[in-house]
C-alpha cells in the first residue's frame, strides 16, 4: 500500500484523479441520505417569517455589509451561552434566504440581538457608533435617514413563497401596506400586521418618526426582530440543562 501511495504520488494527474475520487466518495456519503427524506430541519409550531419591513432591513443589512463583520450563530460553548444565550438552531434560518449564520466577529455575534437595547440606542449606534460605543470600529451610516424604497418588497415576498417561506396572498398582496404600517403604531393599518404576522410583532415608530418611514426604520426594525421569531432555541436549552 505504501508503495502504491509512493508511485501514485509521482504521478501528478493520477494524484489529481485519486483526490477527486476519494473528496467524491465523501460528498456523496454526506448529501446523497438528504434526497431520501422529505425535511432536513423541522419548523417550530410559533416560527413566523419576517415582516415585509424586517425583510427590507435584512437587504439593507446585506447591502451595507454587516455580515461581514457580524455572525448569526450562537455555538454551543458555554462561554458563548453566556454572553449570547441559547446556542443556534438550523430551525431558526430555515426562512432566510441567504442564510448568515457565519463565522467572523469583528463585532459581536447578532443572533439573539433582538429587544436587548432599545430603538432609540440602535438609532444612535447605527448614526455615530462612538457615540454610545467609544471604543468601536464600526464605520457610521447616517444616510439610513434617506425613505425606504419599497418597489421590490411585494416581489420580494412573491419569490420567497416560491421557496417556501410561508407567505400568504394577503401578505403578498398587502406587503407595501405592511411595511409601512409596521412603523406607524397610530395609522389605521397598524393592527392588520399583527393580525398577519402575530401578536408578537413590534409595531412602532422605530427611528422615532412615525410621520416617514426611512432605511433606518427598516434596520432597527430587522434588528430588533433577531431571535425573536421563535421560542425553539430557548426551549431547546431549558431541556438539555440537567
Amino acid at each position: 500500500m505504501l508503495r502504491l501511495h509512493y508511485n501514485l504520488e509521482k504521478v501528478s494527474m493520477g494524484l489529481v484523479a485519486a483526490i477527486i475520487v476519494v473528496a467524491s466518495v465523501g460528498g456523496i456519503v454526506e448529501i446523497a441520505p438528504l434526497f431520501t427524506i422529505e425535511e432536513t430541519v423541522d419548523i417550530p409550531e410559533d416560527m413566523r417569517p419576517h415582516t415585509p419591513l424586517e425583510l427590507a432591513g435584512r437587504e439593507i443589512y446585506i447591502r451595507e455589509g454587516c455580515y461581514a463583520c457580524h455572525s448569526q450563530m450562537v455555538r454551543s460553548l458555554a462561554d458563548e451561552l453566556d454572553r449570547y444565550g441559547p446556542y443556534s438552531l438550523a430551525a431558526e434560518s430555515a426562512y432566510d434566504h441567504p442564510m448568515l449564520w457565519g463565522s467572523k466577529r469583528t463585532g459581536p455575534d447578532l443572533a439573539r440581538l433582538g429587544e436587548k437595547y432599545s430603538d432609540a440606542w440602535h438609532v444612535a449606534h447605527l448614526n455615530d457608533p462612538r457615540s454610545v460605543v467609544p471604543v468601536s470600529i464600526m464605520p457610521a451610516y447616517p444616510w439610513l435617514w434617506r425613505p425606504l424604497d419599497t418597489d421590490l418588497i411585494r416581489d420580494s415576498l412573491a419569490t420567497l413563497a416560491r421557496l417556501g417561506v410561508p407567505f400568504d396572498d394577503a401578505m403578498i398582496e398587502n406587503a407595501v401596506t405592511d411595511a409601512l404600517a409596521q412603523s406607524r403604531p397610530d395609522g389605521d393599518d397598524a393592527e392588520r400586521v399583527r393580525e398577519r404576522y402575530g401578536e408578537g410583532v413590534a409595531v412602532r415608530a422605530f427611528d422615532g418618526d412615525p410621520s416617514r418611514v426611512t432605511e433606518m426604520d427598516a434596520l432597527v426594525a430587522y434588528l430588533q426582530s433577531l431571535g425573536t421569531l421563535t421560542r425553539a432555541a430557548h426551549d431547546t436549552l431549558v431541556q438539555d440543562m440537567p
